[in-house]
């Protein structure tokens, strides 16, 4: 019985050798590590322990280097302020522990799982998730004891786009790897980015590739950033041809010419369809706390534009119809018990009518080419300074206040 309670008791500990506990490697996805029991040697437990810490270097902190291939960027979403990417991360380091001798094992190089080996453990901080394409990859060491290790992810990131000259802005996205399990002490990263992408049908393109490590940070981290630009095709097809379009129908509308159900029909008609077109303008359009896009500006002055010329006509119509009606209903000029005198006729009161109402329709119709064209003058006037604001004026915004403390440090106050 006794002998039968000692092989339970090794079968019980060959399977808690088999278990391990988890040890995150990024963000979202972990790796497991070697959990020993009590009755293996204190020395190999040592030994493991020690081989999945991170190697000393000395005085000088471990030096990772890290080499980033973008190879696709899309579903960039400026309503939601995201954008979604492909990486692919080649990570090197120099761990002196893994290094062998060649005449003793002949192998130059072999692969290891990631229990078994130290690694970095990486969290990007403007992502809202991450998928790590390879559950269980595997590291290659050489028998130097250098470690080459790849990684293939797709993210969704935040982005702070600068859309104040939407739909030809451009903007800088930023991915920020942070290594939370490790000190600036203990752990630098030197980063570099190649640009892989092969596809440039998209909506945004990528204009530029840069990789920097911030300063003065308490946790290691290296950042990569993307300048993505806006084709504007689709904008210019869908918002600026048919604001125009009314802009232009509307000034011709003032070419008619002044009666009451042509011209206010017209006017109103495309006031209608103005309102209709901006509705769906302010939905299409993204918004911001600070530095709206132009073109938000834009089409509401153009919207009041429209709205003042038809109040023009509407004003200018009633006045014709008013006068109208008064040169109808007004009684004959010609006194009771007037005596016609041969020398010296009495002009006809219809005629002396048709004079008063046509000076006022002269009058009327004198103002309303007047507004015309000062209506022309606004609106080529109110073209160039959105043009003079599209290339001069900045987007100036308070920096946000996250910038004021970095990671693990006091928030300043």
């Amino acid at each position: 019985m006794q002998s039968l309670m000692m092989a339970l008791w090794l079968l019980l500990h060959l399977s808690l050798l088999r278990l391990s506990t988890t040890r995150h490697l990024a963000q979202g996805r972990s790796v497991p590590s070697v959990a020993l029991p009590s009755f293996v040697d204190f020395n190999l437990r040592e030994e493991v322990q020690e081989s999945t810490q991170i190697p000393n270097n000395g005085s000088a902190p471990l030096l990772v280097d890290v080499r980033v291939f973008v190879s696709t960027v899309f579903n960039v979403d400026i309503l939601r302020y995201t954008v979604s990417s492909k990486l692919l991360l080649r990570l090197f380091w120099l761990d002196p522990r893994l290094a062998w001798n060649v005449s003793e094992h002949p192998q130059h190089a072999v692969t290891l799982s990631l229990d078994s080996l130290w690694t970095p453990g990486l969290t990007i901080q403007e992502a809202l998730w991450v998928d790590w394409q390879e559950q269980s990859p595997r590291a290659r060491v050489d028998q130097d004891g250098h470690v080459e290790l790849y990684l293939a992810l797709t993210t969704e990131t935040t982005c702070d786009f600068d859309l104040l000259r939407f739909p030809r802005d451009q903007s800088d996205c930023s991915l920020s790897f942070y290594a939370f399990s490790n000190t600036v002490k203990e752990l630098k990263f030197r980063a570099h980015v190649v640009n892989e992408i092969v596809s440039i049908k998209r909506e945004y393109v990528v204009k530029d590739l840069k990789t920097q490590v911030p300063p003065k940070q308490l946790v290691p981290c290296f950042q990569v950033t993307l300048r993505l630009q806006n084709t504007a095709l689709k904008a210019i097809i869908a918002l600026l041809v048919p604001g125009e379009a009314l802009l232009l129908a509307d000034m011709c509308g003032g070419l008619l010419p002044l009666r009451v159900t042509d011209r206010i029909a017209y006017k109103v008609t495309l006031l209608l369809g103005y309102f209709v077109f901006h509705s769906s303008l302010v939905q299409t359009l993204p918004s911001s706390s600070s530095c709206n896009p132009l073109l938000i500006h834009y089409f509401t002055v153009l919207l009041l534009l429209l709205f003042i010329s038809t109040v023009e006509t509407v004003l200018v119509a009633a006045l014709l119809a008013r006068g109208d009606i008064r040169a109808k209903s007004s009684p004959s000029p010609g006194p009771r018990g007037e005596q016609r005198d041969h020398g010296n006729p009495v002009p006809n009161p219809e005629e002396a009518s048709r004079g008063v109402k046509g000076s006022r329709r002269s009058r009327t119709e004198a103002a309303d080419h007047i507004f015309f064209l000062v209506y022309v003058a606004g609106v080529v006037c109110s073209q160039f300074i959105f043009a003079g604001l599209w290339i001069w004026v900045p987007c100036k915004s308070a920096p946000p206040p996250g910038e004021s403390a970095p990671h693990g440090g006091k928030p300043r106050l």
